[in-house]
């Protein structure tokens, strides 16, 4: 079990790492090809079929780049896709999502106050919602709405306000908050998986073949490119958001990230419209901090209590182990005053990440962050400010170890 424990957590710290790297590789590149076309400017000379131009400088040089709507004249002899970030990205990201939320699914995926369902069942409802997403927006896509990009996205944010809302109705709010990430994400990808790159496959193929390109390919693509690129911050606050309860655990957290997206929308309104050249709209950035002061008042107006926790059906046998009541002790008088309902420790008011460790089911519910974070290693108590002592690290430690032997 220690073995084990720990393993996973390195195991879970390299997914994590892995995503954030291809994320970061394909978030980059999305926003700089999105920059790149809004700044391109045309000239007269320029080559058949060329839409615009721009010149660019970077790291000591130059760069001269030019945009073809439909293909050039003749097929380059090398040419780069870009794709792999979309797809590794996507593939990590759901990595992530089985390592953290399906194995522990009994903490992070699955509430009794708010469904009660059993682990299998609550895997399979999550993938349910993230494939279900990608049919919805993608027969919406292709409906006849699709012809009006204004009319489309305003029917799609709704669209995402009812999943936020029914998403807290299945999960955790953590998992909610991910789950609505998730979806999102996958949108972006299967966009590039489903729709951008086979278009433009079909483009390649026709040049090849010395047949026209049909300009639609283009077309559909690129509004699909442009969804992408105003649902990319909305995407990164839902994957951050699991590191801050006030977020996601409280009444209102649907509000909340329904009230992201439009945040989300507003700063790369801002950022399109300048890289365009057309107008420095600072309009938004103060429409931006209206609705977060929006969200901080939602978070923490009206407090809601989700009821008494229960120890899961896993977390009984740390309850059952001879060392629990000394480790409740040594809990409650080290760890509670911090992650509690209602904190006591000077500047702290809500529990770190929401971890509650005032109760039995609390403690046996995060053993396994018990014995990693205080047991294992020292990175709790911060600093040691409760001045835990090594005998106490070592019975966490003894406590772990030995349950259900």
């Amino acid at each position: 079990m220690m073995d084990f424990a720990i393993f996973w957590d390195w195991l879970s710290f390299a997914v994590r790492w892995l995503h954030v790297i291809t994320g970061i590789a394909w978030i980059g590149s999305s926003f700089y090809f999105v920059a790149l076309d809004l700044g391109l400017r045309q000239r007269p000379g320029m080559p058949v079929g060329a839409f615009g131009e721009e010149w660019q400088v970077h790291g000591g040089g130059f760069y001269h780049i030019q945009k073809y709507l439909v293909a050039p004249a003749e097929m380059p002899e090398h040419l780069t896709w870009f794709k792999w970030e979309s797809y590794a990205t996507w593939l990590s990201g759901f990595a992530m999502l089985c390592v953290v939320y399906y194995a522990g699914a009994d903490l992070f995926l699955i509430d009794p106050n708010v469904l009660p369902m059993s682990v299998p069942v609550g895997i399979l409802l999550s993938m349910a919602t993230i494939g279900v997403g990608w049919v919805v927006y993608d027969l919406l896509c292709r409906s006849p709405l699709g012809k009006s990009d204004t009319g489309l996205m305003l029917v799609l944010y709704c669209v995402l306000v009812f999943i936020a809302w029914g998403l807290t109705h299945l999960f955790t709010g953590r998992a909610a908050f991910l789950h609505l990430g998730a979806i999102t994400a996958t949108i972006m990808s299967a966009n590039v998986f489903m729709v951008i790159i086979p278009n433009q496959k079909i483009v390649v193929a026709d040049l090849i073949a010395g047949r026209k390109p049909d300009p639609k390919y283009g077309k559909i693509a690129k509004q699909r490119s442009l969804h992408n690129n105003y649902l990319t911050l909305p995407v990164l606050f839902l994957m951050l958001s699991n590191h801050y309860p006030l977020a996601f655990g409280t009444q209102f957290n649907w509000v909340i990230a329904s009230l992201v997206f439009i945040i989300g929308v507003l700063i790369r309104h801002y950022f399109n419209t300048v890289h365009k050249r057309a107008g420095n709209p600072h309009w938004t950035w103060l429409g931006a901090l209206v609705l977060f002061i929006i969200i901080i008042w939602l978070s923490t107006v009206p407090k809601v209590l989700t009821g008494e926790p229960k120890a899961s059906a896993s977390a009984d046998i740390y309850i059952a182990s001879a060392h629990f009541p000394a480790v409740r002790d040594t809990v409650l008088g080290r760890c509670s005053m911090c992650h509690a309902q209602e904190p006591v420790y000077e500047g702290i008011y809500h529990a770190p990440k929401g971890v509650m460790l005032d109760t039995d089911a609390d403690i046996a519910n995060h053993a396994r962050e018990i014995y990693l974070q205080a047991g294992r290693s020292h990175a709790m108590p911060p600093a040691n400010v409760s001045q835990i002592t090594d005998k106490e690290r070592a019975l966490l430690v003894a406590w772990f170890e030995g349950a259900g032997k």
